[in-house]
């Protein structure tokens, strides 16, 4: 080749410095700039080929595969250039085949001006998940489309789920043009079709540039800047030129008003208490008036601590430790924020949700919802509506299934520290993890807290839970009993209410079906009908052992992490659960109200045990089992395990 790609000039030019002057050289590639880009598209649009050849033409491929392919160039007795490029497609290709980009894969190269980490992306839509994860923390988006095929349904999710994003630079990158001859009214063509599109959605701006990631059109430029040969009705920039010129997310942030999320408090000695976290946003020096959220504390920056030494002034981006002027409340998940202008809490949001789970979205159910640093438990409502993300119709929805993205309220059980996402990603963006499991399960927008949850707040009254336990002489408790239908809880929990009636103690029964009759009366037994009916009677139980009371439950409360759900509402040691452990084959053969006999002949749909689940506790407090003991010893058992606790 007789013309000197910029990357190829930068490489000499970065050889001769490192020769001269190492110091000279780690200092310049510390300081370069960090821009995170995904690329994404359909099946087959050349994700791999294009990576490929950033990764070739950057020159700063890892020395063992530079090696590798310097041998084999050697080997095989060809052009350096093309072999080199061949065989680095064909090892991305394979990594593909292995399966290794179902999930996201990240590459790092970087040039002379810039430095560079790609997630390359899965183009299935069944992975759209995974795309979700790699766009989640991108400055800019590639859109691959294959000159040959044109806009296609994947262009157009991707398209909306990276404006959904949040991702302010696109590039539409029309590829393979080399296999239409480089042809100027298939391009214009499918720039304009996009365009309606964009325009369609939302999409302010984007760039399209005519490329081909096998030849290397328009992916670098010789120097001087011109178009590839091959397309010299193209007058705009080259792919890497672009890339190493656009405006990133850091230097928007660091415009904006401070925040910093404390992350953790340091405090090796008496002498020195530092919060430490990553600034999300503006710029902080000594001196500046911060204000802790959400205890609404002030005072003054004292110092900036880093790793190599205090700082004059620190801005979006960097890790560092703020001590500050006064003793303060302030703790990991808190936020220091400008005195001034501090974000909000609140624990009720609207909120987007892109669901990236197997199983669907329980509403009603607890999921741990992590933001930066906080951590709480949250419960979702049923979808307002799902987004069909081929046509953008608002779809009515009751779940969200593997990939759904809709719109829905959350509710937090303490408030939380955000602002929209619109105005911040890392403040008004989260995931949902599965209270078992601990997989993530879901990927949510904040869009604004609900009027509501300014509106209502707790009013405190003078007579406490503790005045009412006093007044009763007792501990308030729950004992909720767990199992099968028929195996007994009903009349255990009764038998159990007798003995602490005998016994001068305040209780209250609620049992499954009587609830049912009222308070409950509007719902079925579906699954996400059951999570809600246990949630409304977890909410009541708490409101009777405010009022001092040892309650009792019967119900089945057939999942684990509404069992959880309610022990989290009450102090604790308050909760205690009775599973009343009865084989199915037993509580079917006692069969009192003929239930298991319907559901067997398929009358009855979603009994539990026959065809819905039923998940034993774990580590249940008290455990009876009534093949072996009858009611009266099952009784006599729980009031021996529960009264040390009086």
């Amino acid at each position: 080749m007789t013309d000197q790609t910029p990357a190829q000039n930068s490489s000499f030019q970065t050889e001769a410095l490192i020769a001269e002057d190492i110091d000279a050289y780690l200092d310049q590639h510390q300081h370069k700039s960090l821009l995170r880009f995904i690329t994404c598209g359909s099946v087959d649009d050349g994700k791999s080929t294009l990576i490929g050849r950033l990764l070739y033409d950057s020159k700063m491929i890892f020395e063992d595969q530079l090696s590798a392919l310097e041998s084999d160039s050697q080997k095989h007795g060809t052009q350096g250039e093309e072999i080199d490029f061949a065989l680095l497609v064909d090892g991305l290709a394979a990594e593909r085949e292995q399966g290794i980009t179902i999930d996201v894969a990240y590459r790092f190269f970087t040039t002379e001006k810039r430095k560079f980490i790609v997630a390359d992306t899965p183009g299935h839509e069944q992975y759209t998940r995974n795309m979700v994860t790699g766009a989640s923390t991108a400055d800019l988006a590639v859109i691959l489309v294959d000159a040959r095929k044109g806009i296609l349904e994947q262009t157009k999710r991707h398209s909306f789920l990276v404006h959904l994003l949040g991702i302010k630079h696109l590039v539409l990158a029309v590829n393979k043009m080399d296999l239409v001859d480089y042809d100027q009214a298939t391009f214009d063509r499918i720039v304009g079709e996009y365009t309606a599109f964009a325009n369609e959605i939302g999409i302010e701006s984007f760039i399209a540039i005519p490329i081909s990631g096998f030849k290397g059109d328009n992916i670098t430029a010789p120097v001087g800047g011109a178009a590839s040969s091959n397309t010299p009705w193209y007058d705009g920039p080259a792919l890497i030129d672009h890339l190493e010129t656009v405006e990133i997310a850091n230097f928007a942030a660091q415009a904006r008003t401070f925040r910093m999320p404390v992350q953790w408090v340091n405090r090796p000695n008496l002498d020195f208490r530092g919060f430490a976290g990553l600034i999300t946003d503006g710029s902080i020096k000594p001196g500046d008036a911060v204000r802790i959220v959400p205890t609404g504390k002030t005072s003054t920056v004292k110092s900036i601590s880093t790793f190599d030494g205090d700082l004059d002034e620190a801005v979006a981006g960097q890790s560092v430790t703020l001590t500050l002027a006064d003793e303060v409340d302030c703790s990991r998940g808190d936020m220091i924020a400008v005195a001034d202008d501090p974000p909000e809490a609140s624990d009720q949001f609207e909120t987007t949700i892109v669901w990236m789970s197997d199983e669907a979205l329980k509403p009603g159910r607890a999921y741990w919802l992590k933001l930066g640093p906080q951590m709480v438990s949250a419960t979702v409502a049923e979808p307002k509506y799902e987004i069909c993300v081929n046509s953008f119709e608002h779809l009515a929805a009751k779940t969200l299934q593997l990939n759904g993205i809709g719109v829905a309220e959350l509710r937090t059980d303490k408030p939380i520290i955000f602002e929209p996402y619109t105005k911040s990603r890392q403040l008004g963006g989260f995931i949902l993890i599965d209270k078992f499991t601990n997989a993530t399960v879901g990927a949510g927008l904040i869009h604004f807290s609900l009027r509501r949850a300014q509106n209502v707040h707790w009013q405190p009254t003078t007579i406490t839970r503790d005045d009412h336990a006093l007044l009763k002489n007792q501990k308030p408790l729950v004992l909720w009993f767990t199992g099968l239908s028929g195996s007994g809880k009903s009349t255990i929990a009764n038998a159990v209410e007798q003995r602490l009636n005998l016994m001068n103690r305040h209780t209250f029964l609620l049992d499954g079906d009587n609830v049912r009759h009222g308070l409950n009366k509007d719902l079925g037994f579906t699954e996400n009908d059951r999570i809600e009916n246990i949630r409304r009677v977890g909410e009541v139980a708490k409101l009777m052992t405010d009022a001092g009371l040892i309650v009792l439950t019967a119900f089945i409360s057939p999942f684990r992490v509404e069992r959880q759900l309610v022990r989290g509402m009450v102090p604790d040691g308050e909760f205690i659960e009775v599973f009343v452990d009865t084989p199915l084959d037993v509580a079917e053969q006692r069969d009192v109200k003929g239930l298991y006999k319907k559901a067997r002949s398929g009358e009855l749909k979603n009994f539990t045990g026959i065809d819905s689940p039923y998940e034993e506790p774990e580590n249940a407090e008290i455990r009876v089992n009534t093949v072996e003991m009858t009611v009266e010893e099952a009784a006599d058992h729980i009031i021996a395990q529960i009264m040390p606790l009086k």
